[in-house]
């Protein structure tokens, strides 16, 4: 069994051709047809050896040749090996979609409503954010996936929040137990972020072009209600929530790091595992790296839910698709596939492998054991999915209609807004410019 970790220069050198499909990753030598599947490579140790495994299981019972390529997101790789293959009509049967890409594909894309229909009547119901990226004009393009989906979350140092914040986040979201968060609002995380901006230990919050920070000022935005433009296409730019949001963000980005704005997808997770930050917005990435790198910061770190807002208490939402090229030679059996990663078991294992990141695209699913379990310290990770209350799962830049949501999120308009206000440009003129990009968008 061979697995090739594909590299941005194999895409533009080798081809769709040569450079797209790995070497033998199953071989039976009574194999039923063959299929080729490109997947995200998942950066926690051991979680890609996993999903082998799992594929492995249903290649040897179905007697299909599989071959399997993990691919990395650094530099856009993996976006980029989906432009190639959807111009090429070549390459994987199967490719692994994130946010709005299944739209952006959707001419080259094998609806796959069957699977969906056959998977929510074993797992039960997709969560509603989920859905929003999934389907594209009433048809779902790819089958959401758990191996990989994201919150993003608070992740707090529960240490330098009591002592410099006057916030007990273990109190507010016990192990184990349901959240007590009420008082856990915007205005107590402003009220946090200044405390411990002032004894050094300030919140590593982004404001650069990146994914974290669209999806942290992006969830803001939901919780004040702040839409750029509706789901109809119309813009709703100059709104009083707009202006509330930007005038709360103002206050917050004082007691930011003075170089967030060039920050990238790294910079939070190492200003929190260099000692000097007490809270991020992220995924339990940084812990477990903690782990590794810096063990006594990881056993003062807690991951919990989103403040709460004049709309509401949004935790952002980062899942991923398994998509069917419409050009896939073997449809039947990729379904087949794809609806077996899709089950519970799979789904259990996958999670465990993770260290509890990947987060299951079926509510259902949240009682597995593994968030409970994992540490230090026990319990860390409880509240990472979300387990009842006021909290919901959101998609940042909705509800705008997909393409021009992915474009906003391309542009990273939310905080190009939040960053602009900031430096003293006047708010009439953030909102214009703002509404000239959204307008311009429409045409495209």
């Amino acid at each position: 069994m061979q697995v090739e970790k594909l590299s941005r220069r194999g895409v533009v050198a080798g081809g769709v051709a040569a450079g797209l499909v790995a070497a033998p990753f199953v071989r039976s030598a009574n194999a039923a047809g063959n299929l080729t599947i490109g997947l995200w490579d998942h950066w926690v140790p051991g979680a890609n050896d996993v999903q082998s495994a799992i594929i492995k299981e249903w290649a040897d019972k179905e007697k299909v040749d599989v071959k399997v390529d993990y691919i990395t997101s650094q530099g856009n790789k993996l976006l980029l090996t989906l432009a190639a293959e959807s111009q090429a009509h070549s390459g994987h049967d199967i490719m692994e979609f994130t946010n709005w890409e299944s739209a952006q594909f959707n001419a080259s894309l094998e609806p796959v409503d069957d699977v969906v229909k056959s998977v929510v009547a074993k797992n039960g119901p997709i969560d509603p954010a989920v859905e929003y990226l999934g389907k594209f004009e009433g048809k779902w393009l790819g089958v959401p996936m758990t191996r990989g989906t994201l919150l993003l979350g608070c992740c707090s140092r529960f240490d330098l929040m009591k002592e410099h914040g006057g916030v007990d986040v273990q109190a507010l979201y016990p192990a184990g137990k349901p959240a007590a968060d009420a008082s856990w609002t915007w205005d107590a995380f402003l009220a946090a972020a200044e405390k411990c901006q002032k004894a050094g230990y300030a919140f590593g919050l982004p404001l650069g072009s990146t994914t974290d920070t669209n999806q942290w000022v992006g969830a803001l935005f939901l919780a004040y209600g702040a839409q750029l433009m509706d789901a109809k296409g119309n813009v709703t730019v100059k709104t009083d929530a707009v202006r509330q949001v930007l005038e709360y963000a103002k206050k917050l980005a004082a007691f930011v790091p003075s170089d967030a704005p060039s920050w990238d997808d790294a910079s939070n997770n190492k200003w929190l595992i260099s000692g000097k930050g007490a809270l991020i917005f992220n995924p339990p990435s940084a812990w477990a790296v903690a782990k590794r790198d810096a063990p006594q910061v990881a056993e003062k770190c807690w991951t919990h839910g989103f403040p709460k807002g004049p709309a509401g208490r949004f935790n952002p939402i980062l899942p991923r698709f398994y998509g069917v090229w419409s050009s896939s030679k073997n449809k039947p059996a990729a379904k087949s596939l794809l609806e077996y990663l899709a089950m519970r078991p799979a789904a259990e294992r996958q999670v465990a492998a993770s260290q509890g990141y990947d987060i299951p695209p079926y509510p259902k699913f949240n009682d597995f054991k593994t968030w409970d379990e994992e540490g230090p310290p026990t319990g860390t990770l409880s509240h990472y999915p979300i387990k009842g209350g006021d909290q919901v799962a959101g998609v940042v830049c909705s509800p705008a209609p997909p393409l021009i949501a992915a474009q906003i999120w391309a542009q990273s308009v939310q905080a190009q807004m939040v960053v602009r206000y900031f430096k003293g440009e006047a708010m009439a003129s953030v909102l214009d410019r703002a509404e000239r990009d959204l307008e311009g968008f429409k045409r495209t």
